[in-house]
């Protein structure tokens, strides 16, 4: 997802480059909400990661 993220970003700047504003506005606006999206699933990632970790099964 972040790979998506970026592209949109790349392209967003490519077509900002080349002066259309309106496209450029879309694109940079999602990258943006990708990007917190892709931070968000991250974070859940990390606290289930740690929360499973702290429960073993007794040997």
């Amino acid at each position: 997802m972040l790979y998506y993220a970026v592209l949109f970003l790349i392209v967003a700047l490519a077509a900002g480059f080349f002066g259309f504003g309106g496209t450029a506005s879309l694109l940079a606006t999602v990258a943006q909400v990708l990007f917190f999206v892709f931070i968000a699933s991250f974070l859940a990632a990390l606290v289930m990661s740690l929360f499973r970790r702290g429960a073993r099964p007794a040997p």
